[in-house]
């Protein structure tokens, strides 16, 4: 800004791209930053505990209002704004829409997009296309997880959920734990495994041996990193479901999305330990509501940690945050043999971080296209 003149920068895909977005190693960095400040409380969301994951606008599943949009598929428009503070001290929303339809029309399932905004005024300072920027952070978060709770020197990771998110994490997998070699998949389509096949094979050298599997229970078994990218569910119980006894000892598992576990083996402390992006965003979940209606956040497996707490099985100190064990508040894992179960729910914290780097970046390499908002307002 020069006194009331308001310019921003705009990123386009591959603006973002040239930029860094898809700079792994380096968003994995960013995460680890973002949660030391979260730890600390140096962060907002929405909501009156400033612990929301956004505000969703959805569509109802029949309308007498002639043109109303009607529910379908992953069918909704989202909001998520946050603060960050420490050295970045800025807002930011990311604002998305989603529905399934786009598939068929060679588009992905979600289109997004992110607003950085300066913090005193509100002006704002970027705005930039936000899908790598929102895939790459959603697989570094489980890349800082690899990085700070997988048992040592782990050999086998399992991708349930093929997709986007599954390509992204085995990404963050392989820099993380470079001693990753074998690679286990499970996926609806066989299209969509070899398409990620493929992907590996291109990207990732290291990754020798691919096994295609049947079964979540195939998918599990002797894994040393389990992570879910699967869509939620329509029917809650259909979700996919995980017992305890496929584990092996000291294996990581984690979800992004869709996840169901044995209450009795999570809230078991001898075999298991509970760890969260962010306990606060799932505490409270569907207070007041039927069972399970609250779709707010992306991952169920952080809502059963919530349940476990409300039943009594376990305390709100059981559950260790990420950000805690970072800033040594608390332990990561307690011994070799622990299982770690460990939800990512995805949060615009993530997205204001990395946007601002890739931000920074194009700044400093001439990248984008300065807009301008007004020389002066028409009204003040």
């Amino acid at each position: 800004m020069d006194g009331t003149r308001i310019d921003l920068l705009y990123l386009s895909e591959q603006d973002m791209i040239k930029a860094g977005v898809r700079d792994m190693a380096g968003c994995i960095d960013a995460m680890h930053e973002l949660f030391s400040l979260m730890s600390k409380g140096d962060y907002r969301m929405g909501g009156p505990s400033g612990n929301d994951h956004g505000i969703k606008l959805g569509f109802p599943q029949t309308s007498d209002v002639p043109g109303m949009p009607l529910d379908g598929p992953d069918r909704r428009f989202f909001a998520m704004p946050a603060y960050v503070g420490g050295n970045y001290r800025l807002c930011g929303i990311k604002c998305y829409g989603s529905n399934q339809v786009n598939r068929k029309k060679g588009l992905p399932r979600s289109i997004l997009m992110l607003t950085l905004m300066d913090l005193e005024t509100g002006a704002p300072i970027a705005y930039m296309s936000a899908n790598l920027l929102s895939a790459m952070r959603t697989g570094a978060v489980p890349g800082l997880g690899a990085r700070l709770l997988s048992k040592k020197a782990p050999k086998v990771a399992s991708i349930i959920g093929p997709g986007v998110m599954g390509k992204t994490a085995i990404e963050s997998f392989v820099v993380a734990q470079p001693t990753i070699n074998t690679v286990k998949i499970k996926g609806r389509s066989r299209s969509g495994i070899d398409g990620f096949v493929r992907y590996c094979q291109e990207k990732f050298p290291t990754i020798q041996n691919y096994i295609v599997c049947e079964t979540e229970e195939d998918a599990c078994r002797d894994a040393d990193i389990i992570c879910f990218g699967t869509t939620n569910a329509l029917v809650f119980e259909e979700n996919p479901y995980v017992n305890g006894s496929w584990l092996k000892p000291g294996a990581l598992i984690m979800s992004t999305s869709a996840l169901l576990m044995d209450d009795d083996f999570m809230a078991d402390k001898t075999k298991c330990k509970l760890v969260a992006d962010n306990y606060k965003m799932y505490a409270g979940w569907g207070a007041g509501q039927p069972y399970p209606t609250q779709k707010s956040v992306s991952t169920l497996i952080g809502m059963r940690f919530y349940d476990l707490v409300t039943s009594g099985k376990l305390r709100p100190e059981d559950i260790t945050d990420i950000g805690d064990i970072i800033n040594g508040y608390k332990t990561g894992r307690d011994f070799e043999n622990q299982v770690i179960v460990y939800a990512v729910g995805g949060m615009p914290t993530e997205d204001v971080v990395w946007g601002y780097h890739c931000y920074q970046k194009a700044r400093e390499l001439g990248v984008g296209v300065k807009l301008n908002l007004w020389n002066g307002p028409e009204l003040a």
